[in-house]
């Protein structure tokens, strides 16, 4: 049983689409204390996979508590999988039940404690640290988080990083045609993103460097393109300041799209402003389908990223020093093309789905040979 917040589109719930299509040997449910949005549950290739929406009311977690109870009750799960601290306070109620094996996975920074250095939040997960059994931490950062902050044990903490399809995300020979692009000319060079348009996420940033990258190279207006894919408040932020910049001509700004891999082949680079993350799927993405990221250092992406080889790092929330990496990048396609090949090698070698799943299966298995702990 995965539990998260919401099932609906991000890069957590994206991590639970590739574990579910491609861990057989198990019955898998999606609890989702709000709701499971039909449209992303699409994505779920296991016709046997059971949906269940709590539609939780704003506040604390355990007020659906009695309703999770009763749906474990039905569902009889042997592994109730929680994840971040919104699906944290699930794992007292799945004790209460006598469920065999809790897991609780820490997938990225709270967006309202982005340094990981609210005392309610360690308070919380302190509390409710006696009724998990194993911490999964997709990133080094979160694993050291859990075990010097928190306190847990590091014998209870795995490290599982996530996977990329590399069949499904692939390197192209030249960039293609994106669908309803205004920027499909082979001559351009394309800078784009793929996220929640949310604060976390930073786009605003993204927009700033590219408004000094043209001040600065203004002969670059003729070739260099910005493409924000996703949706959400600073959507409308970013149109208005490329507006007020005067280039609203040279960004494109589609909204949520479902086709990424095609999205990847159509751009030259790959940029990430983030202020947190834990792994970044839309990093690993890039990677597969060969393409140059430039990413903040925040979270798990300097172990995605290898600096100078693959991609550049630079600081969260400076626009300026984002600014000048997307120079270097853009003035050498041949060395961004190099990057981009070897991020494809690494995507390979290192985050295959196959080592993903095959973790978690250990961990799962492992848990359930265990005598039941109450």
């Amino acid at each position: 049983m995965h539990v998260v917040y919401r099932f609906d589109t991000g890069g957590l719930e994206n991590g639970v689409v590739n574990l579910i299509n491609r861990m057989h040997g198990y019955r898998h449910a999606v609890v989702a204390l709000t709701e499971c949005a039909d449209a992303f549950c699409g994505r779920v290739q296991r016709g046997d996979t059971q949906f269940v929406s709590l539609h939780k009311p704003p506040g604390q977690s355990l007020q659906v508590a009695p309703a999770f109870a009763r749906t474990v009750r039905a569902l009889r799960p042997d592994v109730v999988h929680t994840r971040n601290l919104a699906a944290l306070e699930m794992q007292l109620p799945a004790w209460y039940a006598g469920v065999r094996a809790r897991v609780h996975g820490e997938h990225g920074r709270d967006a309202d404690d982005l340094e990981g250095l609210s005392r309610k939040h360690r308070w919380m997960r302190r509390v409710f640290r006696p009724f998990v059994q194993r911490y999964v931490a997709l990133s080094g950062e979160l694993a050291n988080y859990l075990t010097e902050r928190v306190g847990v044990p590091e014998r209870r903490v795995s490290r599982i990083c996530n996977g990329v399809d590399t069949d499904r995300f692939q390197p192209v020979p030249q960039r293609q045609p994106i669908e309803g692009s205004p920027f499909n000319d082979p001559g351009l060079f394309v800078l784009g993103t793929v996220g929640r348009m949310a604060t976390v996420k930073a786009q605003t940033d993204l927009v700033e460097a590219f408004v000094r990258l043209l001040q600065t190279q203004p002969s670059w207006r003729s070739r260099l393109r910005l493409v924000l894919v996703g949706d959400g408040p600073l959507r409308a932020v970013c149109a208005e300041r490329l507006a007020a910049a005067g280039l609203t001509d040279l960004a494109w700004l589609p909204g949520e799209r479902r086709d990424i891999p095609a999205l990847m082949q159509g751009f030259d680079a790959f940029v990430l402003p983030s202020w947190a993350e834990g792994i970044s799927n839309t990093i690993l993405e890039a990677m597969a389908s060969g393409l140059p990221v430039v990413s903040t250092r925040v979270g798990g992406s300097a172990e995605l990223v290898e600096e100078g080889a693959s991609g550049l790092l630079v600081p969260p929330s400076q626009p300026a020093l984002l600014a000048i990496a997307l120079e270097g990048l853009c003035a050498d396609a041949a060395a961004a093309r190099q990057m981009g090949a070897v991020g494809r090698v690494r995507a390979l070698r290192h985050f295959s789905l196959e080592a993903m799943v095959s973790a978690y299966d250990s961990l799962y298995r492992g848990l359930l040979r265990q005598p039941p702990i109450h």
